[in-house]
C-alpha cells in the first residue's frame, strides 16, 4: 500500500496519477431530467428512511438494526453516512436516542451516534475547542466498543481538527484509523480537511495527499473521489498558489469515472455527483456537469450547494437550469482558466471558504 502517512508529515510527495479526460456523449434533452418539483434534498435511502421513521415515533429499534447490520457486513461507508444522518436527527428529536442509550449504555451503535451528536453540537458553538475536549470520553467509548470499526476514528479525526490538536496526536489517530480500514473515505476526507486547515493555502500539497490515496484505493472505492475534494477546496478557497488546470480536470475525470460505475438515480451516490457537478460547472465543463445532473436524478444534497447559498435546493435547481440554458444556446464552456488569480479561478462567480458546518 502506498504510504499516505508520509504525506501527513511533510507534503513532499507528488503523485504520478493523472486521470484521462473522459469523453461524455451529448446528453439527452431536458426531458430526461426530473422536474424541479420532483427533486428531493438529502433524501434517505429506504433503509435509513425506515430508521428515521422509527426514531420519529420514539422507537430506536430500526436504527439499531440498521447500524448493527453495517457492522456485521463491515459496510463502513454506509455506516458512516447513516451515523451522521441519525445524529443530525437526534439533535432536534433526542428522545429515541436517549432512550436507546439508557437501555443499552454499552451498545456500540448507540455510543457512536451519541458521540457524533455531541461533536456536531460542540462544533456549532463559539466555545468549540473547549466543548470538544469535553466530549472526548464519548468518542473513546465508541472506539473501544468495537475495535474493527473505523467510523469512531473518523469522528476522532474530525474532533482533533476542531480541537486544534497537534500533528503528532493527529498522526497517531490516522494510523489507528487506516489500520482498521485502509481506504475508508470518511477518514481520508477528515485527514484532508485537517491538512487544509493546518496548512492554509497549501492546495498543491493537499492534492498530493488526495491523489496518492486515490491511486492506492480500489477501483470502486469512494476514496477515488478524494482529489475532487481537493479541487473543491482550491476552487472555493480563494487563496494560495495556483494549481494546474490539468490537475483539476484529472480530479474531476477520476470522480466521473467512479460516478459512471455507481448506480444512477440512487440516494447514496448523490453527494459525490452533486459535488462533481459543482466542480465541473466551476471548471466551465457544462456538458459533463449535465451528465452528473442526469445521473443523480431527483437527489440533491445540501453539500456543496450550501457553501454559496442559504437555499441549497434552490441553488441546485438554479445551477442545473443555467447549465441547460447555456448548452441550449451553444455555450459549453466559460472559457476561463485555472490561473489561480483572485478573480480568475475557473467559474468562480461565487467564492468563499467552506463553512465550519461541513466537518
Amino acid at each position: 500500500m502506498v504510504d499516505t502517512m508520509a504525506l501527513l508529515h511533510a507534503f513532499t510527495r507528488t503523485s504520478r496519477a493523472r486521470g484521462r479526460r473522459t469523453g461524455t456523449p451529448p446528453p439527452p434533452a431536458q426531458a430526461t431530467l426530473p422536474a424541479d418539483d420532483e427533486v428531493l434534498l438529502d433524501a434517505p435511502d429506504d433503509a435509513l428512511g425506515r430508521a428515521l421513521v422509527g426514531a420519529a415515533a420514539g422507537d430506536p429499534a430500526p436504527a439499531a438494526e440498521l447500524l448493527v447490520a453495517t457492522r456485521r457486513r463491515a459496510a463502513w461507508e454506509h455506516r458512516d453516512r447513516y451515523v451522521r444522518r441519525l445524529a443530525a436527527f437526534a439533535r432536534s428529536r433526542p428522545e429515541w436516542l436517549d432512550a436507546w442509550r439508557d437501555r443499552a449504555p454499552r451498545d456500540p451503535d448507540a455510543l457512536l451516534v451519541d458521540a457524533q451528536r455531541a461533536v456536531d453540537r460542540a462544533w456549532d458553538s463559539p466555545a468549540r475547542a473547549e466543548l470538544l475536549r469535553e466530549v472526548s470520553p464519548l468518542i473513546t467509548a465508541a472506539a473501544r466498543a468495537d475495535h474493527r470499526d473505523p467510523v469512531p476514528w473518523r469522528l476522532a479525526l474530525d474532533h482533533a481538527r476542531g480541537a486544534r490538536a497537534g500533528h503528532t496526536y493527529f498522526e497517531e489517530l490516522w494510523e489507528a484509523a487506516v489500520r482498521r480500514a485502509p481506504h475508508h473515505h470518511g477518514c481520508h476526507v477528515a485527514a484532508l480537511r485537517y491538512l487544509a486547515s493546518s496548512w492554509h493555502g497549501s492546495h498543491r500539497e493537499c492534492f498530493d495527499f488526495a491523489e496518492t490515496a486515490a491511486q492506492d484505493a480500489p477501483e470502486g472505492s469512494l476514496t477515488q473521489a478524494l482529489p475532487l475534494r481537493a479541487a473543491f477546496g482550491y476552487l472555493t478557497d480563494g487563496c494560495g498558489p495556483a494549481v494546474e488546470r490539468a490537475r483539476l480536470d484529472a480530479a474531476a475525470d477520476r470522480a466521473a469515472a467512479l460516478s459512471a460505475r455507481l448506480p444512477s438515480a440512487q440516494p447514496w451516490p448523490a453527494e459525490l455527483r452533486n459535488l462533481l457537478a459543482h466542480v465541473l460547472v466551476r471548471l466551465g465543463r457544462r456538458r459533463d456537469a449535465l451528465e452528473q445532473f442526469r445521473l443523480t436524478g431527483p437527489y440533491a444534497t445540501s453539500f456543496p450547494w450550501d457553501r454559496d447559498a442559504d437555499d441549497p435546493l434552490g441553488r441546485f435547481l438554479e445551477v442545473r437550469q443555467d447549465v441547460l440554458l447555456a448548452l441550449a444556446s451553444g455555450s459549453e464552456s466559460t472559457g476561463t482558466d485555472a490561473s489561480g488569480a483572485r478573480s480568475g479561478r475557473p467559474g468562480s462567480e461565487r467564492r468563499g471558504r467552506p463553512e465550519p458546518r461541513d466537518h
